[in-house]
């Protein structure tokens, strides 16, 4: 009895390996500039109620 093997899925592990990391890049990327434009914004307005005195 033998029997033939299974396909292989190493490329579709591979390519959701990939594309999991990509996404994951992107949005925290995409967290930082976020958060950071909205520090820059609260730092404008401290700097400003500062000069004001």
């Amino acid at each position: 009895m033998s029997s033939t093997p299974p396909p292989s899925d190493k490329g579709a592990a591979f390519t959701g390996l990939i594309v999991t990391a990509v996404l994951l890049f992107l949005m925290s990327f995409g967290i930082v500039k976020w958060t950071n434009a909205k520090f820059a914004s609260h730092e404008g307005a401290k700097a400003e109620a500062t000069t004001a005195h």
